[in-house]
């Protein structure tokens, strides 16, 4: 977790106990769910994506895409302020961009841009379905 503090704190033995294990891994240690095994990763529901650990709204469906990738793919948060971007070097030499919730600092996904996706960013916002709980609207 990020050394900043952010606006939605989180007490992580509430956390550890309201989620199941490989959520809590993801939203606090930034571990990955194995590709094609998230709920998310096929919806077509229509609805908009919460934050699993303080329920900030982070996407919508409408911007939702089956990139082929194994896990959910957006092409652009809710707003830009709804996610915060961090360098990522952990793969070192190759540098990610990871996306975390702006309001808790959760860990979600990355975002990669230039794939060449048919979207109007040219973005592919990887996220992980144990991140992120879909409410219906």
């Amino acid at each position: 977790m990020s050394e900043r503090e952010y606006p939605v704190q989180i007490n992580e033995e509430e956390l550890k106990a309201a989620v199941d294990a490989l959520s809590y891994d993801v939203l606090r240690n930034a571990a990955t769910e194995r590709p094609f095994t998230g709920e998310y990763t096929d919806t077509d529901k229509v609805g908009v994506y919460k934050c699993k650990a303080c329920s900030s709204v982070l996407f919508k469906s409408q911007t939702k895409f089956h990139s082929g990738c194994g896990w959910p793919s957006f092409y652009a948060p809710t707003s830009d302020d709804a996610v915060e971007l961090i360098e990522d070097r952990s793969l070192f030499p190759r540098v990610r961009t990871e996306v975390r919730c702006a309001a808790c600092g959760s860990h979600l996904g990355h975002v990669f841009k230039g794939e060449g996706y048919d979207v109007p960013t040219d973005e592919r916002w990887c996220i992980n379905s144990v991140s992120m709980i879909l409410e219906d609207i």
